[in-house]
Formats: structure tokens, sequence, C-alpha cells
């Protein structure tokens, strides 16, 4: 059997795949030729999905083992549903609902199976789990200045883009269906330019890589403005109706000379005159952002500043020109009911075990471990779904603690084995993307999907929605939303009169697999403004400390997905086996390290062991660990986010997982 799917991953691609299955196993994975933006490939990850679920749990399990030991012995569903139901029962009569946390994210990208699982939990009056950890410093700061996070098409970049700025973005690994519009741009005359700290893959496709410090982007951003300005390069027509509070900010961009910027950031005051001026000439600009510079104390305002330049030079007036964080903002879909959000809002009594409570305690994810081990009164019951937050989650040290806790009752839901999964009191198989529906958008382009069930669920996997509908029914809850199927929740999603979402239905969308939205042509959503630049964007560099003198960067890998293909081995392979540090001749030789040597690194948080690898891949004075590996991997067993810290951003309450102050000192045995 051969069919068509969307892949659930956390990507801004949302790719069509083609499956091929038989008896049920997922044999092989395509990229679909129909679809515009897949255009018939898949990224290196993805072909090696059918590896990465050999070893799938099938059946629902009850520890017996100590906690992370990893031992659970089968039981039935009725089993498990039993004793979950019953331990919630105790605590939320005991304690209150706000003693229950559910710790997910983005495992699956699908709105069914990501977001209306937390309907149950609304119900319950449970602990709201504040979703930071990638892209609300971005989001906060897209919309304090442009407002909905809205993008040039992607499509249309081929015909209008002459400038291609890639900042903060490796591209080529985390967007790779941008790539053919990118190539066929540049056959057409434009130039790509990559801005990022260390050399990747996307800096070796670009025609110019300029390395920066990490968390100095918002200067580099003013130092361009303030050439712009001086120099006469703006369009001053598309300012005087588009922009607010342009005044100010020329004033903090008049500050920022290249010479100043240049002692900061580290790019050569030659490089910024040259790239201030091939922008203002090429005016048709389109910048593709990523969330990296935003995982910084000051990341929220570096984007801000970074995403203003295309205003500047007016390029929001062409089609395919102007910035890019994300296209999410275009499905207008209403999510009142979705995940039980009306239940929040405090206006829908409804009967049951208990009353949703409209004030229900917030956890940011980002602070897990100190939420686990500090938090008063106390979490009692811990759900994981669609989330491996002893790998992902900053300060791993506190976040062990806190599942080690022995009055701490933890579910998972999972598909495989993961570092989490082992700490389970209860783990619980759970379908992969083939094997239930959902409805898919993307934040990378203007394409709404439906996936249809290609298979029956491999052994007793359930989706997870189903497991909480049963649990919702073990608790008498009475919502009507909690027992909604996937259909229901899609037509709900779909019933809105937005001119985007007009003539899409879930019966066209079952039927083509996707459409495109019904964007305006030609699309130009800040050809009017407004574009604030008022507050100005702060400048809040990130410092090293004395005792870490350098700054280390985990960015992802090419071949892995967060956590999600860790398990595949040859994936591993590919990626050299295990994770290595990159780090400058400069600041290897400083410390006495040479090529392939075991290292630690420390930081205020932590320590862990790597192999060195010497590169001038890294700007020096920063070092690099690319991927979230699982723990396995390493020479000492530990993931990255042993050494990073609970830190915030300054805008949306977001992760600094790149501005880990470190030292790296050779192994030397006793």
């Amino acid at each position: 059997m051969r069919a068509r799917a969307t892949c659930p991953l956390d990507c801004p691609d949302a790719c069509s795949l083609l499956l091929t299955l038989e008896e049920g196993h997922l044999l092989r994975v395509e990229g679909d030729p129909r679809h515009p933006i897949t255009q018939g490939f898949a990224c290196a990850k993805t072909y090696r999905y059918p590896e990465r679920v050999r070893e799938r749990l099938l059946y629902p399990m009850r520890r017996v083992g100590r906690k992370g030991e990893g031992r659970f012995e089968r039981v039935s569903w009725e089993e498990a549903l039993d004793a979950i139901a019953e331990k919630l029962k105790a605590v939320l009569d005991q304690e209150g609902g706000e003693a229950v946390l559910p710790y997910h994210y983005a495992g699956t990208m699908g709105l069914v199976e990501n977001q209306h699982p937390l309907a149950f939990f609304r119900a319950i009056g449970a602990s709201e789990l504040l979703e930071t950890i990638c892209a609300t410093a971005g989001s906060a700061a897209w919309e304090m200045t442009y407002g909905p996070r809205l993008s040039p098409d992607p499509e249309d970049i081929p015909e209008n883009a002459r400038y291609i700025l890639l900042w903060g973005i490796n591209s080529l690994a985390t967007n790779s269906h941008l790539t053919p519009f990118l190539k066929e741009a540049r056959k057409r005359g434009a130039k790509v330019v990559h801005v990022d700290p260390y050399e990747n893959q996307t800096s070796r496709f670009a025609d110019w890589h300029i390395r920066l410090r990490p968390g100095t982007d918002a200067a580099l951003a003013y130092a361009l403005a303030h050439v712009l300005f001086r120099e006469g390069l703006l369009d001053w027509e598309y300012l005087g109706k588009a922009a607010v509070g342009l005044e100010e900010f020329q004033k903090e961009a008049e500050k920022w000379t290249p010479e100043r910027a240049s002692a900061l950031t580290g790019v050569p005051e030659e490089a910024i005159l040259r790239l201030a001026r091939e922008m203002g000439e090429a005016k048709r600009v389109f910048l593709r952002v990523g969330y990296g510079m935003t995982r910084h104390p000051g990341g929220g305002n570096a984007l801000r500043a970074v995403v203003l330049l295309p205003a500047l030079l007016g390029a929001w007036r062409y089609p395919g020109c102007g910035a890019m964080l994300s296209t999410s903002g275009a499905f207008p879909l209403n999510k009142r009911f979705l995940g039980g959000r009306h239940l929040l809002e405090g206006d829908h009594p409804h009967e049951g075990y208990f009353r949703p409570n409209p004030k229900a305690r917030a956890v940011n994810m980002n602070q897990l471990g100190t939420a686990l081990t500090e938090l008063e009164p106390p979490i009692r019951v811990l759900f994981v779904f669609n989330s491996n937050p002893l790998v992902v989650a900053p300060n791993t040290g506190k976040v062990r603690a806190g599942l080690e806790r022995e009055d701490l009752f933890t579910v998972v839901l999972e598909q495989v084995m993961t570092e989490t999964a082992r700490f389970a009191d209860y783990l619980l198989p759970a379908t992969l993307f083939y094997e239930h529906p959902d409805l898919y958008t993307s934040y990378g382009h203007y394409y709404l999907s439906w996936n249809e069930p290609l298979s029956p669920p491999a052994g007793e996997a359930r989706p997870n929605t189903w497991v909480f509908r049963e649990l919702a029914k073990r608790l008498g809850l009475k919502e009507p939303t909690l027992y909604w199927t996937a259909e229901e929740v899609a037509e709900s999603l779909l019933a809105s009169d937005h001119p985007y979402l007009e003539g899409i239905t879930l019966e066209r969308l079952k039927e083509e697999g996707f459409v495109k939205l019904n964007l305006p042509r030609p699309f130009l959503p800040f050809a009017e403004g407004p574009v604030r630049f008022s507050p100005p964007p702060e400048v809040l560099p990130t410092e090293p400390l004395p005792d870490y003198p350098l700054i280390l960067l985990t960015p992802p890998a090419h071949r892995f997905l967060n956590t999600t293909y860790g398990d595949v081995k040859a994936l591993v392979e590919a990626e050299g086996g295990e994770p290595r540090l990159l780090i400058h001749p400069e600041d290897a030789e400083a410390r006495g390290i040479r090529d392939g040597m075991l290292v630690h690194i420390r930081s205020p948080w932590g320590r862990i062991t790597r192999k060195a690898h010497v590169t001038e891949a890294p700007i020096p004075g920063t070092v690099v660990l690319e991927g979230t590996w699982w723990e396995k991997w390493a020479p000492d067993g530990k993931g990255v986010n042993h050494l990073t810290s609970e830190r915030l951003t300054d805008l949306g309450g977001g992760s600094t997982f790149h501005s880990t102050p470190v030292e790296v000192e050779p192994l030397r045995l006793a």
C-alpha cells in the first residue's frame, strides 16, 4: 500500500509524504511530488523514519524497578487506566487540580493529538504548562513589531527577491524545503548571505558567510540601519505610510557606528558597510530569521532589531520580499474549543468531577526542574506526552532529581523507550502519525493538510486523545468537548468565516490531502504597515563569566529533530557516532586541547565530557555542540542540558539555550 500523509514533526516544512506500508509496517518514506513545497523530496531524517519505530512500545506497562531503571511489566489498558484514575481522584480530592501537571510539546504538530488532550487537564483545573521552550520569544518580538505572524509566500521568492539574508538559521538543516526557492532565486541573480556565529551547511551554501559573536545580533542590525540612514538608502515613501516611531529608532541607530558594532559583534567594519550597501542597493530583500538568535537573555529585542531591516528598505512592497519568522498567523482556525480553551475563560460551566480553574497555576516549561523540586504546593502527578523532558529541558540535573521523587506519580505516553519513559510509573504506548487522523497547519508555508489513518495501531498503541477520553470517563467528567472525535475537532477548527479559509472543508481536505489558503494575490502582508519601530529594541549582549569565558551554542544537528531520531543508529553514525564539541584553534591552543581529545565542559549548572573537534567553524570565544543527542551516545552518558540554565528571555519567557557560559578543559586522568 502506498498513500499520502503529512509529516508530524516540529519543522516549518510540514511535508507531504508518500508512505509505503505492508501489513501495517512502514517500509518506505518519500516526498510527495504533487506538493508545491515538498517537491518530491524528504529530509535526511525522515527517510529513516521506518528505522525509528522498529523498537516501538506496544503495550501498557507498570514500573517494577527503581525510577529510571527502565524495568516494567505488561498490564492491560483497563488495569493501567483504572490505577491512573484512582491516583488522580485521590490527589484531586486531597490537593486539588494544581497538583497535576501536563508536560508536552511538539512531538506531533497535528492539532488534535498535540493540543486537544489539554481539554482534560483544563477540565480538572490542573496547572497550566506555558509552552515557551522554542518560539515564544520570537513570537512576542514579531507581534510587538508587526502584529500577526505572517511572512512572504515562499513560492514568490524566486521571481522577486534579489538579496537573500539567512540570519540565525541553518535553513538547509531546519527548513530544507526553502532551499529550492533560494536556488532558483540565485539563478535569477539573487545573492545569498548567511549571518551566524559558526559555519554550517547553510554557510557553505551561501555566497557569503558573516560570523558574529552570539547574542550581539541587535548591535549588528543597528549598525546596518546606521549606514542605511547615513547614506540615504531607505525607502522613505514606504516608511512615510507604514512606520510608527521611526524617529526614536533612528536616534538609537545613530549611536551604533560600524566601528562600535564591530568591536562588540566581531564582524569587521568593512563587512558591515558592504552588507548595508548591498542590501540598500537591492531593496528587494528576503530575510529569513530563525529562533536561534532569540535563545539569549536579550533574544526578543535582537529579533525585533533584525526584522525591522527589510522595512527600512521598503521590501514589503514586493511579493516574496520582507522578513520571515513564521507563517502560523495565516491559519485563522477557530480554536475556541481546541484543548478546552473555552474552559479557561470561565464562561462555560459544566457538570463533572471538578470545575475548571480560570486562575490555574502556570508553570514555565523551561523551569520544569524547579517546578518538580521546589514548587509549593508540590506537583504530585506528572503526565508527559509529545516530549522527552529529561533530555530537552534545561538543567537536566534538577529535572532528574524531580523525576526521581518517590512521591511523584509519573505517566508517560510514548512511542519508543526514551530517557524520560524510563522514569514512568505507567508507560502507555502512543500511535504514530499514520495510525490516527489529524489536522496540520505549517509555520513555513501556507498549506493546510489532513491525515487519514493508513494503518491500524501496532500492538495496543492508542492516540493521546483516546487515553484522556478514557480517563475523563473514569473521573465522571461531562464536558462534551472531551469526547469529540478528531473529525469533530477538525470541523470545529474549520468553522471560520475568514476569507483565507473560504471553501476549505474537512471533506475537501480528506479528498485532496492538502489545500493552500486563499491568500490575496499578490500577497503583501505588510505593504501598508504598520511597522512599529518604537520602543526601539535594546542591545542586550550575551556575556561570558570570569570563570566561564566561552559561550556554548547548542543548535540542531542536521540528522536529528530535537530527540526524535536519537535512537536511529544510521543517523547517529552519520552524525559522527557521538556528540563532539566544536572549538576554534585559538581557544583550543590556549587550553592545551588537541583534535580528538576528551574534554570536560563545565558551566555554573553542571559538567559533561565530550570529544573535541578543533575547527575554524565557530567564531573565537564560542564553542558548539550540535544536536540534542540521546544520553546513551555521549562518552559520559550525560546530555547537553546538564549545562544549561532555566534563565528566561527578555520577551515571551523563552529558553536561553544559546547563552550558556562554559569553560573547557582537557580530561586528565589522575
